[in-house]
């Protein structure tokens, strides 16, 4: 959520994401990060603009 605070506007992949913040970047860990990125755009966190794209919620 740190990197979506400091872009608020800024839509990222999950991909990218784990390259940003130097996290391994296999389908398994991507895969993972996708479901929790899911589950915060389901909370009303995060907006999905388009396929496997996420932004803050404005």
């Amino acid at each position: 959520m740190n990197t979506f605070n400091q872009h608020p506007g800024q839509e990222y992949r999950a991909h990218e994401l784990h390259e940003l913040l130097g996290m391994p970047t296999d389908e398994a860990s991507v895969n993972g990060t996708r479901s929790r990125l899911g589950h915060l755009t389901r909370q009303g966190f995060l907006a999905q603009p388009g396929r496997d794209r996420y932004q803050k919620r404005t």
